[in-house]
This record gives C-alpha cells, structure tokens and sequence, in this order.
C-alpha cells in the first residue's frame, strides 16, 4: 500500500497507524504493542467498554487486506468509519465537556477490569452525533498496581484547561486551540488566572502544580524526576471521580446575550415566512434524500431538526454563534438527534495544519456532504466580511453536490443592519447577479421567495 493511504492523523504512534482504503478504515499493531493489545482484547471489560457505546467497535481481518504496508504488522483491525472527523479547537464548551467526563468516565470503568489508559489526547474523542466515542484502541494497557497517571498533564492541557478558560475567565478556547494544537499549556493558563482562582484546592493541584513541576523540568535542563512511589488503585479512581465531579459542575462564564443566540426567536420573519422557509427546506431535503447533510449557520438546530424530520440521515452542524452551539447541542442531546454542531468561522475556516501541514485536515479536505443548507450565511461574508459574492456561491457549492441557499437582498432589515455603520460598497450584491453565479455551476431546481423583504431560497443540484 502507498504511504499517501496512512491516516496522518496516526503518523506518530509506533504501536500501529491508521490506513484508508475508499470507506474503509483499518489499524495496525505492530510487534511491540501486540502483546498488550492481546492482553486488553481478552478481557471481559474490554467488550463491554464496546458493546456500551464508549469505544469504537473493532474486527481483526487478515493483514493481506493492507498488503506491503501490514507486512511487519501482527494484527490488522478494521473500524467502522466515522461519518465526519472534528477537532477540539471546533468544539463548543458543552462538546468539549462531554468528551472530557467521556475520557473521565472509560478510564475509570477500564480501571475496574484492570485496563489502563497510557495517554489522555483529546484527539482520540470523535462524536457520533452528539455521542462521545473515544477511537485509539492501541491506547489502552494491563493496568500495572501503583501505577501513576502518565495522562495527568495531557488531559489538562487539551481539556480541562480550555474549559476553565471560559469557566473562569470567559474566554473561549477555540482560537488558542487551534494555534497551539497540544491544548493550553499548564504553565500559561497558570500565569492567567487570578489568585483567588489559586486558592482552590483542585486548581492547585491540577493547574499550579502542575505549573511549577514543568518549570522544574526546564530549569533542570528538560528532565522531570520520574516518582517512585506508588498510587494505590483506589486513589487513582479517586482522583479520576475528583476531576470528573470538578468538571461536571464547570459552566462558561458568560452566558449572557450574544449576537445570534436568540436569532431563532427574535428575527425578521413572520411565523408564517417561518412556516413557509421550512417547508421549502423539508421538500428540498426530501428530493435529495442525503446521507450527510452540512447545516452552514445552523444557529440553534431549527433547519436542521427539519432536514432530519426530511430524511437526512445526520446532519453536521456549523456556526460561530458560542451560545447558538451551546444551544444546539443540549437540543442534540435533550431530542436525541443525530446532530452535531461545531464552531466553523466561515470567513477563516480550519487550515490543514500540524506536521507538514497534514496531521490535522482542513475543513475542505473533511468535506463528506451529500448535501447542504446554507439559510441566512450569504449576506454575512459577502456585505459583513468583504467576500465577492461570486467566492462565497463557489464557496458553498463547492461543498457538496446538492443542496438549498437562502439569498437577503439589500431591503431586509438583517442586510440592513449590517449596512447601518458601513458605506455600501457593494454594488453587485443582488439577486440577479447571485441567481447568475449559481447557474454557472449548478442547475437550479426550484426556487421560491419566503418574505416580504424578499428573502429567495433557491434548491441546486451541481452540474459535476
């Protein structure tokens, strides 16, 4: 198999890689972790962090099935493919929450059959919907007695550090993650917080502790004094039910107003134009009958809930609205839909980055939709970010082959509003000029205007 099939996501793990083959996803473990991975399968926890739902699912097949690439490999296994990969600098606080009382709550069941995480990456948390999975079978271990918790600092560092960002201080991680993409570091959020934060027993030992340790590291010339003292089970779990109930109770500090998080309640339509937008969306959803549809600006989960209501099978979900999300996904939860809504900046979307460029996949290289609504998002780039209209109707179409865009024409109070502290700059944003740019790359298959402002919502179908 050509390098170019390894997952470069899995590049730095010498106990096994990630390869994929069109749909398929496979993993292999190499001589030197096969024999934990032997010791780990065949224990009966091991089936039942499975069969729960807290693992993602594994079969062995025969290595041929990778060819040359298996050739020093003693197990291949093969996974079911996640239906989109999403990063932790593209979580919600609530999302990044959950993943973090997930990775909590496995290890502590691990623990109780004997089984141990070696590491604590937020990386390996993947969400099916709403649903947590963690995905790195290799990651697990015979638990040792008096064993310590090597994940200690990488778990602060890429989740519980981010959240206490906002908890305490009302920052979101989401551009410090993506910068940075260990996490944040415990020496940095240590200098941030104010001491009356460091008072707090849990901050001391999981923040400034650890703040001081790693500073210890440096000025010993990069070495830590490995401990040589043990931790009795009891205490490990202990510290792990410590963390999970500190976290559990942790909320963002500013949860008050913010620019579109009451968009579903207080906006320029009617409820009949409300009505009349919906159905339009469910038709459309309906005719295309979508695996995976991309909700651009979904906000609270409104249009989405529709296209599953339609017939989309899932719908990934993306807005930069903090509240909107946080919204979004407790809808997510509370309705049990397969919805999962993440932070996209559309006018600066995740770049490929990492090693090279490619240990973490931009948004465009993880495009997967079948379909795509795109309501209320054009007027925002095109009049609110300076993007040519032309870009942002490429933009969109290029993300999937079928699908609805909502056009604003300059009348509508939104439009408007953007316009009240800026000079109209903008002579070709119309819908003449929108409807032109479409049906240069797609056929349109229905059309209709929802608002007396209006508002056009046009169905496509791009002509590959």
């Amino acid at each position: 198999m050509a390098e170019g099939n390894i997952d470069r996501g899995s590049f730095r793990d010498p106990a096994g890689q990630v390869h994929l083959i069109g749909d398929r996803v496979f993993r292999t473990v190499m001589p030197m972790a096969a024999a934990d991975y032997e010791a780990v399968r065949n224990r009966p926890t091991w089936r039942k962090l499975i069969d729960s739902g807290r693992v993602l699912p594994e079969q062995e097949v025969e290595p041929t099935v990778l060819g040359e690439a298996a050739s020093e490999a003693v197990h291949v296994l093969e996974h079911p493919r996640l239906p989109h990969v999403s990063y932790p600098y593209e979580w919600s606080f609530p999302l990044l929450k959950a993943a973090a009382l997930a990775h909590l709550e496995l290890h502590m069941e691990a623990l109780e059959g004997d089984i141990n995480l070696i590491d604590a990456t937020a990386y390996n948390i993947q969400f099916q919907g709403p649903k947590p999975v963690f995905i790195d079978h290799l990651s697990f271990r015979p638990y040792h007695d008096g064993e310590f918790w090597t994940g200690h600092k990488q778990f602060c560092e890429q989740f519980l550090n981010p959240l206490l960002l906002r908890a305490f201080l009302g920052i979101t991680h989401n551009a410090w993650y993506r910068g940075a993409l260990e996490g944040i570091p415990v020496e940095e959020l240590n200098r941030l917080l104010p001491w009356r934060r460091k008072l707090s027993w849990k901050v001391l030992s999981h923040v400034t502790l650890q703040a001081r340790l790693q500073q210890a590291a440096v000025e010993k010339g990069g070495k830590a004094e490995v401990k040589q003292r043990k931790l009795p089970k009891p205490a490990f779990i202990h510290m792990l039910r410590s963390l999970h109930g500190w976290i559990s109770s942790l909320e963002p500090a500013d949860t008050g107003k913010t620019v579109w998080g009451d968009y579903a309640r207080n906006h320029s339509y009617t409820d009949d134009e409300v009505a009349a937008k919906k159905a339009f969306v469910a038709e459309a959803v309906r005719g295309f009958q979508p695996e995976t549809l991309w909700d651009i600006g979904c906000n609270t989960g409104d249009y989405s809930k529709v296209a599953l209501e339609a017939g989309a099978r899932r719908v990934i979900g993306f807005d930069f609205d903090q509240r909107a999300l946080e919204l979004a996904y407790a809808r997510a939860v509370d309705e049990k839909l397969d919805f999962l809504p993440l932070f996209l900046d559309a006018a600066n979307p995740s770049p490929d980055q990492g090693w090279a460029q490619a240990e973490r996949k931009g948004l465009a290289a993880r495009r997967n939709a079948d379909a795509i609504i795109a309501l209320a998002v054009i007027h925002h780039l095109a009049i609110g970010r300076n993007v040519p209209l032309s870009e942002v109707v490429d933009w969109l179409v290029d993300m999937a082959p079928t699908g609805v865009i909502e056009f604003v024409p300059k009348q509508d109070p939104m439009v408007q509003a953007l316009l009240r502290l800026r000079e109209d700059i903008f002579p070709d944003y119309t819908e003449a000029a929108f409807l032109a740019h479409l049906r240069e790359r797609a056929e349109v298959v229905d059309s209709r205007t929802v608002s007396a402002s209006g508002r056009l919502l046009v169905a496509y179908r791009r002509q590959d």
